[in-house]
């Protein structure tokens, strides 16, 4: 059965993400790693990173080796960082494949080392330093042996150093310019020993919004790029367009009495006769549970709202004593119906969680089209 049997669809407007990559690159005035990691934040790996290359974009990361793996696989050729932690067998494949190395730890560069060495093959990599998440990589305070081991490394090349914001999505918070801070003095080793700085990147999204003392040689934009803010109560200094759209289509229609129940668990009934409309789409698609008796879609350009439990497969809206609504009609969840628009910021923070959520929770069982480009 072809996948057009669904009416369920996330279309993904990549004309938007060349405006957000065109915006962002002007705001920034350096070279942009894209961030294309869990899915490309849900909008299609491959056809986002083959897009993004088209557009001239100048690096890609991920976040593990299969994701990068695919990208070679599809004929990606642009510069790729795996930015995860690496396990020691892993280390011969990236080199294979050439993806560039995160190392965050001496014993993970003894370890890419001897790959490149047993390959025959220099490994490229970018040292991982800590400036505050306690994730991966060096304390900062200790990147100085660290980098002097990497610098006199036979078998790796050492093209970039970086850190990971913690707090960037707040342009009020003080840690973005103490890691700043952090990440600077363990740059400033390079000079100190006489090295060639690499490339030092350490905006992410919030970082590169919202801090441009951050920017230095490349920046990192993920949610951003896809149209999406960090934290959609701060104001952006450019204008991003969102690159995704999830539709749906009603798929039955039926007047519930007053007093019965609606959906699993009997949490929710009207107090008069209403009208309700039933859609395709549900948890199992990654539509997040917690919007029951709380979400909104749009219909026929007004916002309904979404009436008892989320199901696995579907839900169902209430449209109202009133209200009209015919099998086959368009149903948005995230997007633009008429003069109406509900934003993933919107579905986010309906669900109590955050807009990167919603976007990567959306599997693989709700196909995707591409339009523009």
């Amino acid at each position: 059965m072809a996948d057009t049997a669904r009416p369920t669809r996330i279309r993904v407007d990549l004309d938007a993400l060349s405006h957000n990559l065109r915006v962002l690159r002007g705001h920034v005035g350096v070279p942009v790693m894209g961030i294309v990691k869990a899915n490309a934040y849900g909008h299609g790996l491959v056809p986002v990173a083959r897009h993004l290359q088209a557009q001239g974009v100048e690096q890609l990361g991920v976040a593990f080796l299969e994701e990068g793996v695919a990208l070679r696989q599809a004929g990606i050729t642009l510069p790729i960082l795996v930015m995860g932690g690496i396990f020691g067998p892993q280390a011969a494949d990236l080199i294979r494949h050439g993806l560039e190395i995160t190392v965050s730890s001496l014993d993970k560069l003894r370890q890419v080392e001897a790959a490149a060495e047993a390959l025959g093959r220099p490994a490229t990599i970018h040292l991982k330093v800590d400036t505050g998440m306690e994730r991966i990589g060096v304390h900062s305070y200790n990147a100085g042996p660290f980098i002097e081991a990497a610098l006199a490394s036979r078998w790796c090349r050492l093209k970039g150093i970086y850190s990971h914001l913690a707090c960037a999505d707040d342009p009020d918070s003080p840690m973005t310019a103490w890691q700043l801070e952090r990440f600077l003095e363990a740059c400033a080793h390079f000079e100190r020993v006489g090295a060639p700085m690499p490339v030092r990147h350490l905006a992410n999204s919030g970082g590169v919004l919202h801090f441009p003392g951050t920017h230095l040689d490349m920046v990192r934009p993920g949610i951003a790029l896809y149209g999406v803010l960090p934290d959609a109560a701060a104001r952006p200094p450019v204008r991003l367009r969102p690159a995704m759209s999830l539709v749906s289509q009603v798929v039955y229609f039926k007047v519930v009495p007053a007093g019965h129940p609606v959906s699993y668990g009997a949490t929710w009934a009207p107090a008069t006769d209403t009208r309700v409309v039933t859609v395709p789409i549900g948890y199992g698609d990654g539509y997040p549970r917690s919007l029951s008796s709380r979400g909104e879609v749009l219909i026929r350009g007004r916002r309904r709202p979404i009436i008892g439990r989320i199901c696995m497969d579907q839900f169902m809206v209430d449209i109202g004593p009133d209200g009209t609504a015919y099998n086959e009609d368009e149903v948005v969840l995230i997007g633009r119906q008429g003069d109406q628009e509900i934003r993933c910021e919107d579905v986010a923070e309906a669900a109590g969680t955050i807009p990167y959520e919603i976007l990567v929770g959306l599997n693989g069982r709700i196909p995707r089209d591409y339009v523009g480009g």
